[in-house]
């Protein structure tokens, strides 16, 4: 029987990701329509890309937002609808096969999906707050992101639904040196955009009471006010959230996530506009 060809195209962030890329590539294997958009590797990622049958391009990475929309704006694709992975994501067969029924005249501009978090080879559902939707499975035309933090999500004219199937993340930390020097980078990216932008304050009802997506994102401006940031993190995480129940390995995970939280709390005073030295 001849496999199956999925008819949907796929588009892949990378910079240096020799180690991850196969594993990703190999997820999406009955996609005919894959593209790397790669940010100037230095390693073998184009070399593995190509050695794949996959098209590469190349774009200078400002944020996540801007190389996501460069991939709409400048690349063409064979498919109406568009997956966006990372290289340390893969899809599963469930969303394979979910992302496949989808038709040309969905009356949504894009899905969000939830990613499963790996942590060397443990899913951390409770302490990863699953399911944290993303917008990842988006028309090839006319899609718009906007960046958040370190991250992105939709633009807010885009008509969004739900699809029930998880791709995976692999946030394992092999390199605990790279880690730090990548959250601290992602930390001071966050801070400027916190001061950059509007801050108007986050409403009680939408904390207590609103869609669990609002709800997340509403909690994520709150934090910004609270004091002992890295200590409420941990709590919150791995005790209120229940990532005790994930097993050891989420007590490692909790601590980064309340490390991450201090090189946060120090990047917001340190580009906090008109400071006082």
């Amino acid at each position: 029987m001849p496999a199956r060809s999925l008819p949907v195209s796929v588009v892949i962030l990378t910079l240096n990701e020799e180690k991850n890329l196969p594993s990703c590539l190999a997820s999406i294997a009955e996609a005919d329509d894959v593209v790397i958009l790669d940010s100037g590797s230095t390693d073998r990622t184009v070399e593995i890309a190509r050695a794949a049958g996959v098209r590469v391009f190349t774009n200078p990475f400002r944020d996540f937002a801007q190389q996501r929309n460069y991939a709409h704006e400048q690349i063409a694709f064979s498919h109406p609808w568009v997956m966006h992975l990372d290289a340390d994501e893969q899809m599963t067969p469930e969303l394979l096969d979910e992302c496949a029924a989808i038709p040309a005249d969905a009356p949504f501009d894009g899905y969000y999906i939830a990613p499963r978090m790996m942590f060397h080879g443990r899913w951390l559902r409770r302490c990863t707050d699953y399911p944290a939707w993303q917008a990842r499975f988006v028309r090839a035309k006319g899609f718009k992101f906007v960046q958040v933090g370190h991250g992105q999500r939709e633009s807010a004219e885009m008509r969004m639904g739900f699809l029930r199937a998880a791709y995976l993340h692999d946030i394992s930390i092999p390199d605990i040196d790279e880690w730090e020097t990548k959250h601290r980078r992602y930390a001071r990216a966050e801070a400027v955009r916190y001061w950059a932008e509007d801050r108007t304050p986050v409403g009680l009802r939408t904390i207590i009471s609103g869609p669990a997506l609002e709800r997340r994102r509403a909690l994520k401006l709150l934090s910004y006010h609270l004091p002992f940031r890295p200590f409420l993190r941990f709590f919150y995480q791995y005790f209120l959230r229940g990532g005790f129940l994930d097993g050891m390995v989420a007590y490692r995970y909790c601590r980064l996530l309340a490390r991450y939280e201090r090189y946060a709390a120090e990047e917001l005073r340190n580009q906090r506009p008109n400071r006082r030295g």
